[in-house]
């Protein structure tokens, strides 16, 4: 995907539609254009097209979620697999900066093994053999490829790691981390049983929102990896709590 593609993807996750015109107006390039760009998109599995307008595809999507700010989160993603070392075991939750992280220590790391409730990230890298993948069994979420419930949990229990890696749907000094899955997030509290270290790895897009059901009590994240738009007084908060911040 080119820079435009990664801008209608923007613009159309805060409008949800967006008209051919107004996208070609706003990008300043013409209707043809705009029109060869949606069906790459289409094509891709990351928009509908309409009549005169576009929308995202579910937005639970994967691809979708991974589109979107995409040079952060792989920065984000980089930086937090600094951590990792050859012939670790780790835990591993569902989202795009945790695919890419997931992605990054496959390309980089040796005998690491990961352990997930995403079906996604199995899939994202299962090409890398010098990793082991071991997935979580439990309730498959359709969209999202996400294994959540009771098994789940019991899965996870046999398991003691020292790292979890998980993402966030929204931040708040007042709700703290939160998620927009209620079963996501009873997934992450049980994985979260069983390690040393919870980290968070988000773009700082997530802290200008609230999900709908609490992710994670604060006492148990060690420290957060974002980039440089975290706003000051949510860095202030997190030093506060002695929960160390890394930014790229």
């Amino acid at each position: 995907m080119n820079k435009r593609h990664n801008q209608i993807l923007e613009l159309l996750t805060k409008n949800k539609k967006i008209e051919v015109t107004t996208l070609s107006e706003m990008l300043k390039v013409s209707q043809v254009t705009i029109r060869k760009d949606l069906a790459y998109l289409e094509e891709c599995g990351l928009l509908i097209r309409e009549h005169g307008y576009a929308r995202l595809n579910n937005s639970d999507d994967m691809n979708i979620r991974l589109a979107y700010h995409y040079k952060q989160k792989l920065e984000v993603a980089k930086k937090a697999a600094e951590l990792i070392h050859d012939g670790e075991t780790l835990m591993i939750e569902s989202g795009s900066c945790c695919a890419l992280l997931a992605l990054e220590i496959a390309k980089t790391k040796k005998d690491v093994t990961l352990i997930t409730n995403s079906a996604f990230i199995a899939d994202y890298v299962r090409k890398y053999f010098q990793i082991k993948i071991i997935l979580l069994g439990g309730e498959y979420q359709h969209e999202s490829q996400v294994m959540v419930g009771p098994m789940m949990s019991k899965c996870a229990a046999t398991f003691f790691v020292d790292k979890l890696f998980i993402g966030t749907d929204g931040f708040s000094i007042t709700t703290g981390f939160t998620g927009n899955d209620y079963m996501r997030c009873e997934a992450v509290k049980d994985m979260a049983k069983q390690a040393n270290q919870v980290i968070i790895v988000t773009e700082s897009d997530k802290f200008h929102q609230t999900g709908m059901a609490n992710l994670i009590s604060l006492d148990q994240v060690s420290s957060v990896y974002t980039d440089s738009g975290i706003p000051q007084e949510i860095e202030e908060y997190f030093n506060e709590k002695k929960i160390k911040i890394e930014k790229v």
